[in-house]
């Protein structure tokens, strides 16, 4: 089946790199609906990408009737073919400051969130005996320990663990399953996260020695969910311009 008879479900698609990967999406022929909690931000994005505005699905990821709901719409006028878990929320603080309520609030929206929509995608798959490919929108924080990140890293690190189990439950109904797990990334969220000292640090400790784009993530997750990809299952791949392998820093090697 070719790409462009099928459509692509993009959560947290208003902004940042879910809006990205919403763009090379449709750029590769997709039909792409966005997922987010905006209204306005969705009408406008969708405006962006010269969407109707019926792609534009506002809805909440942690709540089950809303996505069920958004996953049938999706699915009306052509065969859903791809879910990309997109929505997230971070916060760089020490764990010992961190409040039980943050901490909640962090593992509801990326972790049970991206549960809620796998599921629900899983679900309308198995029942109408179609194929399909989700890719969840993990972190390298979710790899290795970065300071700051005890409830954001714990977050990802579990939604790697659920893209393994849901990639072995899956894979026999040809659902694929996979995950990006992003490095540093220029986008509105890490402008507002990440102070000079803390990208003076990524910029020191990733080889490339630079920020990715949103369309690097973007790209990588075409290719996923893309029919190339037709084997590739249960995996977390790094778009981090090497930080998780790194040892010695630039400025220590030198």
């Amino acid at each position: 089946m070719e790409e462009n008879s099928r459509s692509a479900v993009v959560t947290g698609g208003a902004s940042g790199i879910g809006f990205e990967i919403a763009a090379v999406l449709k750029e590769r022929g997709w039909m792409v609906y966005l997922l987010d909690r905006n209204a306005d931000a969705l009408r406008e994005a969708c405006s962006n990408l010269g969407l109707g505005e019926n792609h534009a699905i506002a809805c909440s990821v942690t709540d089950e009737n809303e996505v069920e709901a958004a996953i049938a719409r999706a699915a009306a006028d052509s065969p859903l073919g791809a879910v990309v878990n997109s929505a997230g929320i971070g916060m760089d603080k020490p764990a010992v400051e961190t409040s039980v309520e943050e901490f909640r609030r962090i593992i509801d929206v990326n972790l049970t969130g991206t549960f809620v929509v796998a599921r629900a995608a899983a679900r309308h798959w198995i029942a109408n005996s179609q194929p399909g490919s989700i890719v969840n929108i993990s972190s390298v924080s979710g790899m290795i320990g970065n300071k700051g990140r005890s409830a954001y890293g714990s977050s990802k690190g579990a939604v790697n663990m659920l893209t393994a189990i849901l990639s072995t439950e899956l894979g026999r109904r040809n659902i694929r399953v996979n995950a990006v797990a992003p490095g540093a990334v220029d986008t509105p969220m890490s402008r507002a996260v990440h102070t000079e000292d803390v990208r003076a640090q990524w910029y020191e400790r990733i080889p490339q020695g630079r920020y990715g784009t949103a369309r690097e993530i973007a790209t990588t997750v075409a290719f996923l969910v893309s029919d190339d990809a037709a084997y590739v299952n249960g995996q977390v791949l790094a778009v981090d311009g090497g930080f998780v392998n790194a040892g010695l820093s630039a400025r220590d090697a030198a």
